[in-house]
């Protein structure tokens, strides 16, 4: 277990740093590598793990190729442009705004999309407003939150609920049925708790004089007009597919297909089109197939070496003491762990413990359940917890706005257990409702 957990550390290490050209793709690969040739993980092993996240990471990344294809065609910055003028000049009625607008986005295009799309546009908007530096932080910071508190509610909100969904075998219907009341009680926690830390560096009002209308950020009609229809079709694909057990990953790459044929103009040899997609394509996160398949290999590894063990004795001592405690316990417990070994890892040692914990099937569900919402939120604790905090990060700083390590985990400690134990506990009452 020494050497498994060694491995992991030394590739999470190079995960974050991320040395010029190796990246993250190519970290975790190097660390599956050396899991590998230790004897931790087998050949064997490699299909077992490509077998749990291929769907997850090929849906990801279908999903960043639409994001990026509507952001290139001004949809996010029209919506943005909406709220500032629904805002109608108060900054108390805009955080709102912004944070419902964070909360759609990160439910429809996962919560990498929300975070890392809205957050530059979002800065723009507030430059053109000439908000104090105070006011900026607690739009940025609430923009940067609502993406991670309220990807809940959908199979395709984030990569833990794909990858945790395909494990458990839990239908997009089902896993809707449950976590979209949990999502709205996770919402309203968060617009509270951000409410009670920055309200009072809300400017009570600003200018609309700077901001263009909204129609002037539209670069694409056509994908404009595409963009609502093709979300709805999008949706309700998920659902009727659902039963017949067509991978997600198919849904959205064909509805990313569409867009980039519309986008692109395929059909009439690539003339009058608005929108690069070849470079939306090479913006894709493509290094997350190779991350996903190295750090799950070595988080797989260190499963196997006692680490799933260690975990599914914790869930068994909290079922002991009843539902109520089981639910809450484990999604902090995941939560935790997550912060620190960061939560795409934590998803699969969750599972593994999890499938392995010795429980009732009701206490399991619950469980299960939690640990989607202790995966989701807990990164928010750290700056490692996620890759998209990480990168979030760095999308700041290349626009000279800089958040210290120190003031995030300030800021994370504070906004977030409020918001975790809220959706736990709405998780425990709502479950029994939403059936079987």
């Amino acid at each position: 277990m020494l050497l498994a957990f060694v491995i992991f550390l030394v590739t999470l290490v190079f995960v974050i740093w991320q040395p010029k050209g190796l990246g993250i793709g190519y970290s975790a690969l190097a660390g599956a590598g050396a899991a590998l040739a230790a004897g931790v993980v087998h050949w064997t092993d490699v299909a077992l793990v490509w077998s749990i996240i291929w769907d997850a990471t090929f849906t990801f990344v279908a999903l960043i190729i639409i994001s990026l294809i509507l952001d290139e065609a001004g949809i996010f910055t029209w919506a943005a442009l909406h709220m500032s003028r629904l805002g109608r000049g108060s900054g108390r009625m805009l955080l709102p705004l912004i944070v419902l607008l964070g909360a759609l986005v990160s439910a429809l295009f996962a919560n990498d999309g929300a975070a890392l799309l809205l957050t530059p546009i979002i800065m723009a908007i507030l430059l053109r407003l000439n908000f104090t530096p105070l006011a900026t932080l607690a739009f940025i910071v609430a923009t940067g939150f609502v993406a991670d508190t309220t990807s809940l509610p959908l199979i395709i909100s984030n990569l833990v609920n794909i990858v945790t969904a395909n494990y458990f075998d839990i239908s997009f219907g089902r896993y809707a049925a449950v976590m979209v009341p949990v999502n709205l009680v996770s919402l309203l926690a968060t617009l509270l708790m951000l409410w009670l830390v920055f309200a009072r560096n809300l400017p009570r009002h600003y200018s609309l004089k700077g901001l263009e209308p909204p129609r002037s950020a539209v670069r694409d009609e056509l994908v404009f007009r595409l963009t609502c229809p093709l979300l709805i079709v999008l949706l309700l694909a998920y659902f009727i597919t659902a039963p017949l057990r067509v991978p997600v990953s198919a849904i959205t790459g064909a509805a990313a297909l569409i867009l980039m044929a519309v986008a692109g103009r395929w059909w009439q040899g690539g003339r009058d089109a608005q929108v690069s997609v070849p470079t939306a394509l090479q913006g894709a996160p493509w290094q997350i197939v190779l991350f996903s398949l190295g750090m799950y290999l070595v988080v797989y590894g260190l499963g196997k070496s006692g680490l799933t063990d260690l975990g599914a004795n914790a869930l068994e001592r909290l079922a002991s003491q009843g539902d109520f405690v089981a639910t809450l316990g484990s999604g902090v417990l995941v939560a935790l762990v997550a912060s620190v070994m960061n939560n795409m890892p934590s998803t699969l040692i969750s599972a593994l413990a999890i499938e392995q914990a010795q429980v009732t099937e009701h206490t399991r569900e619950l469980m299960i359940y939690a640990s989607v919402i202790g995966n989701d939120l807990g990164p928010k604790f750290t700056p490692i917890g996620s890759l998209a905090t990480l990168l979030w990060l760095h999308v700041l700083a290349g626009k000279n706005y800089r958040i210290s390590w120190g003031q995030y985990m300030k800021l994370g400690l504070l906004l977030t257990p409020p918001v975790l134990l809220a959706s736990l506990a709405a998780l425990y009452f709502w479950l029994p409702v939403a059936g079987s």
